[in-house]
Parts: structure tokens; sequence; C-alpha cells
């Protein structure tokens, strides 16, 4: 090695410490994915730590005894979460078969446009018939394995609900375990890094949180105006998808969009786009930067970039988890960086100090 020239040699030590790295991020994200029944609804129950601890915290200030005021807070998630369950499957119940047939119209509509190059609906129709025909075992089996998929997200919903009990609960003796677990003489470091990441995770979880109701309630009241079907069920469908950014927007939009352009016609459909790019003009230009630049900064490349990698991983559990993530690691990094930056700083007093010659003249 001493033969290299130094460029060379400080090369291959970033290399190595880059591969390093790479192996034990890659390892990681491995256990995480085979570990995925446990890992995911400890991730989940963090999030929902983040978003419920302010209201955890004013029980308790209340002089509301911890367990039951983590108790109270869990009920009243499922009061909340219920109600809008509730609100927006009677809104679809509802309107679905609108929905349903707007869309068979503008389908229709489609087919006889392109009937000359394409195929009809008949022969779709036919079509599917014999797919499922020669395919009605593999369709029952698939039956069953979503059985069972629906069996464990159930179950990982209840587990991540216990574990926001007990986070909110144990939430005071947190501090303690991380600064137990720290190495010797790191547990300042350590704690400061947990508390930068948390605190990111939790601005995340609140902004986000208010910027989708903000969406929500725009978007539902300017397509009741329009009078599109399901207009709450689309409502709720833009609350789930701000929470995915960019991305869940976009998706939402384009679904009340069509649903617009299927049931009234292209004029409407133009006005419900109007609507949508409004509310995203709001909040790109209003909401994010009020609500979000004091907590999460993050440039939107990296935004998408955690998002592609998120889905390349779990999915849309992943896409719902990677920018969360994202923002902790960039509190952690922010906060390494504050650290370094005031050690290698001189102090107010210090300054050039005269040379040996100077002091002895």
């Amino acid at each position: 090695m001493q033969l290299l020239p130094g460029p060379v040699r400080r090369f291959a030590a970033w290399c190595a410490v880059i591969l390093l790295a790479s192996g034990v991020v890659y390892v990681a994200v491995r256990l995480c994915v085979e570990f995925r029944t446990a890992v995911t609804p400890a991730l989940l129950a963090l999030l929902g730590t983040a978003l419920l601890r302010p209201l955890h915290r004013r029980l308790v200030k209340a002089h509301v005894q911890r367990s039951l005021a983590a108790g109270l807070t869990c009920v009243a998630v499922l009061a909340v979460v219920g109600g809008a369950v509730y609100i927006v499957v009677s809104a679809l119940i509802e309107t679905g078969d609108q929905i349903i047939a707007s869309l068979r119209h503008a389908a229709k509509g489609v087919a006889d446009h392109f009937g000359a190059a394409g195929t009809s609906l008949d022969d779709v129709a036919s079509n599917a018939r014999e797919l499922m025909g020669k395919f009605g075992g593999t369709a029952a089996s698939g039956v069953v394995s979503g059985i069972s998929v629906v069996g464990e997200m159930m179950a990982m919903a209840v587990l991540a609900l216990l574990l926001v009990f007990f986070f909110l609960r144990d939430s005071d003796r947190a501090v303690g375990t991380v600064r137990a677990i720290a190495p010797p003489g790191g547990a300042d470091m350590v704690e400061a890094m947990a508390r930068r990441a948390f605190g990111a995770v939790e601005g995340f979880m609140r902004g986000t949180t208010l910027i989708a109701l903000i969406d929500a309630v725009c978007i539902t009241v300017g397509l009741l105006v329009l009078r599109v079907p399901g207009a709450v069920g689309l409502g709720a469908l833009v609350f789930v998808g701000a929470y995915i950014p960019y991305l869940g927007a976009f998706i939402s939009g384009a679904v009340a969009v069509l649903v617009a352009l299927a049931d009234r016609g292209f004029v409407v459909a133009l006005w419900a786009l109007g609507v949508v790019l409004a509310v995203q003009v709001l909040e790109g230009h209003v909401l994010q930067p009020v609500i979000q630049s004091r907590t999460v900064q993050m440039h939107p490349a990296v935004v998408l970039l955690a998002l592609t990698a998120g889905a390349s991983v779990a999915g849309i559990l992943g896409m719902l988890l990677a920018v969360p993530l994202t923002a902790a690691a960039f509190g952690i990094v922010h906060e390494l960086q504050g650290r370094y930056e005031a050690v290698a700083a001189p102090g107010p007093g210090a300054g050039p100090q005269p040379s040996s010659g100077a002091a002895d003249s």
C-alpha cells in the first residue's frame, strides 16, 4: 500500500468504507424483510406513537394515570379510524354502483371509438371467461392466499396497536433505555441522535396529517360542488394518499378526475382537474413550506428516490415507511454534522497565536 500514491490510498479507503456500509445496510434490510411480521408493526407503532404522543402528553399533564392515558389514546384512535372507515364504506356503497356504471360507460365509449384498431368489450369478456376457466384452480389458490394475507395484516395491525399502547405508556423510560444500551462514553451522543431522529419522524407525521386533512377537505368540497359521485370516498383516498408524498397525491387526484370524466363529462372533469391542481399548488407553495420545512428538510429528488427504494423492498408499505425513515436518517446526519462542526470550530477566544520569534521579542 505504501507504493501507491496518497490519492489512490484515500480512494481505496473510501471504497472500503462504502462497501462495508452498503453490506451492513443490505444485511439489515434483508433481516427486516425476513422478520417483517415483527418489524412492520414496530415501525408502524413508532409512527403512530410520534403522531399520538401530544395527545397522550396532554392527558398525562391533566393528571391522568399513564396507562389509562395510553389506553384512552388508543381507544380514541380506534374510534376515529373506525368512524372514518364507516363513513367511507357507506359512501362507496351508496355511490359505488354509479361509479362503476360511469367507468363502464367510459370504457364502452373508448372501445367503440377504437373498435377498428382494438377489440370489443364482448371479445374481452369472452377471453376473460376462457382465462377464468383455464386458471380456475390458480384463482382459488389465490383466494386462499389472499385470505391468509388479510389475516396476517389484521394480526400485524393488532400488534401495532398494542405496541403503540406500550410505547406511549413507557415513553418516559425511553431515554434511560437508550442510554443503557449506548456504548460507554457515547450515551450523550446516542441520546441526541435518537431525539433528533424521533423529532424528525414526529414532525413528518404531524405535518403530513395536517396537510392530508386540508387536501382531503378541499378536494371533497370541490367534488361535492361539482356533484361528482363518491366525493367523500375520493376525499378519503386523497387523505390516505397524502402519506405517500408526490405519488400518492398524483394517483388519488387522477382517480378523482377519471371518475368526474366518466360520470359528468369532459367539462366537469376539467373543473375537477383544476380543483386538484389548485389544491396541489396550495400544498406545494403554502402548506409544505409553512408546516413541513421546519421539521423535515429533504429535497424532492431524495423523497422520490426513497419512495422508489421503499417500493422495491416492501411495495406500498415500503413507500409509506420510506419517507419517515429517511427523515429520521437525515435527522441523525444533521445532528452528527452539527456536533462535528462544533468540535472543529475554534473557540470564541481562539485566535492566531504569535510565533516564537514574536514572543521572544
